[in-house]
């Protein structure tokens, strides 16, 4: 099931994405981004990265309605870091708000983070760890898993908050509960979906996700009452969306006097930390790694226009201290029969090894022949160019990535098609001075460009028509010119670039071509005037040979007549 990726058609090959992800889970090709699951450790960072706002995140929304719909009971747990990702307003009333919205009962994922910490201190009494690294961050999880799979050995085999209380709502409210986690992290419409306890959280919610469900309700949030939580959460419990807030839930003086105790935040920190841990010689760490940095306050699904993570962070400080009848000191009951345990497992993928000879062949097809051509800039997302070749090997990045060399490209085609088109090419400023001058100019205006560059256009031409073009902004194409001083008849195309607003000239030379086409015109008028001659000697021999037929009618018929009357005189005829 395709749960994160990015839109189609709305990628513009910044590669931004690219050069936020961690892990370079992100693939290249026609040049469209999409996100490779076996590698990706659903962090999100690409989606907030990402200026075109390509993210395609699959939404639960439409399972909750049907739910309703379908009057199932409902039951939400929300992270405690939701009062730092809404309007006081909003915050203070969120539970009003579900439960308007058709959410039945709603909690706070902080129950659930209470059984977490309990259990933590349980298997540090039964085992001794060489080294622990925390799990309630999935992405932290999967950035092991799939990247340093040996160090699962020093992962606690626990569940998440989210799932140790979905977990403890299907025994309260029963197995046929329908229970959303509403929260700021996008990785965990991956993790609900993972198969160990796919059963227990049946739909993901961001609080982004959550704040257009409520606008797009028209929910009057101003006339609401405050409503509490249908069940009471702990301070230790509330403080585990902060940098720290895991390890200090469960650490005593005892425990970190065994341990060096380190609070990691960011997924570039947590690398740098677990390639730490891949030491055979490191030991008494204990380790919080969280995929945001400063916590879950700063997570991916938190609303765009919300506090900084700074202030939310304090909001968040208050609310785990303010004491109210939401709020208990009682330790969350956990039964026994529940199984809370997390089994992590490799899940290392095969990544292909380029030999040197491959990667040299696809340097040098990307113009890098000595290592002074390997700039090593990022630009393409990939720390450096030999990086970069091995995602091309993989078939995760496309050689047309490289900026260097697509501009060294482009530069020599344009290069090209300057200096070996026809036409006469230039290129003025906007005080109207040359800056590109090809040979077909040289020629035509009998000038060097050495002589031209940088000096006014008016020097060999009358530049009004560029000046007007620079006023107007109207770019002016197919004009007919002719330039009297050099006796020749151009086709020209005056085109505004607008971003350095200078002017590109292309003429085209039709004087021959005109002269072909008046010569024509000549030949054309010769042969009508041919033709009409014709036509006229024709007219008068007709004219002429029917004023001879005519004569010679009259004549025959006066013959004709006094032979009729001869005959008739002699009487033989009656």
């Amino acid at each position: 099931m395709e749960l994160l990726n990015f839109n189609k058609a709305n990628c513009k090959h910044c590669y931004k994405c690219l050069r936020v992800c961690p892990v370079k889970a992100i693939k290249f090709k026609n040049d469209q981004a999409s996100i490779v699951e076996e590698r990706c450790i659903a962090c999100g960072h690409c989606f907030i990265a990402c200026p075109q706002n390509a993210r395609k995140v699959k939404s639960d929304l439409n399972d909750i309605k049907e739910a309703i719909k379908e009057k199932r009971r409902i039951v939400a747990t929300v992270a405690p870091s939701f009062v730092g990702s809404f309007s006081t307003d909003f915050a203070e009333k969120i539970v009003t708000v579900l439960k308007k919205l058709g959410i039945d009962y709603v909690e706070e994922t902080a129950v659930g983070a209470d059984i977490v910490a309990n259990l933590y201190k349980k298997k540090l009494k039964e085992k001794n760890y060489k080294n622990i690294i925390t799990t309630c961050c999935p992405s932290a999880n999967f950035l092991i898993e799939k990247y340093f799979p040996s160090l699962t050995k020093y992962m606690f085999p626990i569940v998440s908050p989210m799932i140790a209380h979905g977990k403890l709502i299907k025994r309260v409210y029963g197995m046929d509960t329908f229970v959303i986690f509403i929260g700021p992290c996008i990785s965990k419409k991956v993790e609900a979906k993972e198969a160990q306890h796919d059963d227990v959280i049946d739909a993901v919610m961001t609080f982004e996700e959550l704040k257009e469900w409520v606008y797009e309700s028209q929910l009057d949030i101003d006339n609401m009452e405050y409503t509490p939580f249908d069940r009471s959460s702990t301070e230790r419990g509330r403080n585990f969306p902060l940098k720290g807030g895991v390890l200090g839930s469960f650490l005593d003086d005892h425990i970190r006097s065994k341990y060096d105790v380190m609070n990691i935040d960011g997924i570039d920190e947590c690398i740098d930390m677990l390639n730490t841990l891949m030491k055979d010689d490191t030991e008494g760490l204990c380790v919080e790694l969280n995929a945001c940095r400063e916590g879950c306050i700063n997570g991916p699904g938190v609303p765009k226009d919300s506090l900084g993570k700074y202030e939310r962070k304090r909001i968040v400080k208050r609310y785990v201290n303010y004491e109210n009848e939401n709020f208990t000191t009682d330790e969350i009951d956990i039964p026994e029969d529940i199984d809370f345990g997390k089994v992590f497992v490799d899940k290392s993928f095969y990544r292909p090894k380029a030999d040197e000879a491959t990667i040299q062949s696809i340097l040098r097809s990307i113009d890098k022949f000595t290592p002074e051509d390997e700039l090593n800039c990022g630009a393409c997302g990939y720390s450096t160019c030999r990086e970069k070749v091995q995602a091309v090997y993989e078939g995760m990045a496309e050689k047309s990535m490289c900026m260097p060399y697509m501009k060294s490209r482009a530069e020599r085609l344009s290069n090209h098609i300057f200096e070996s088109s026809p036409n006469a090419i230039f290129v003025v400023d906007e005080d109207l001075k040359v800056v590109e001058f090809n040979k077909v100019c040289e020629k035509i205006f009998n000038i060097k460009s050495g002589e031209i560059m940088g000096k006014p256009i008016s020097v060999i031409l009358d530049d009004e028509i560029f000046r007007k073009v620079i006023e107007t902004q109207d770019n002016i194409i197919l004009q007919k010119v002719y330039y009297k001083e050099y006796g020749m008849l151009f086709l020209q195309n005056i085109i505004l670039i607008e971003k350095e607003n200078a002017l590109l000239v292309i003429m085209t030379d039709i004087t021959d071509e005109e002269k072909s086409k008046e010569e024509l015109v000549k030949i054309k008028e010769n042969a009508l005037q041919a033709a009409q001659d014709v036509i006229e000697k024709q007219m008068r021999v007709a004219q002429e040979i029917a004023g001879l037929l005519g004569e010679t009618t009259a004549e025959t018929k006066v013959v004709l007549t006094k032979l009729k009357e001869l005959v008739l005189k002699d009487g033989d005829v009656k």
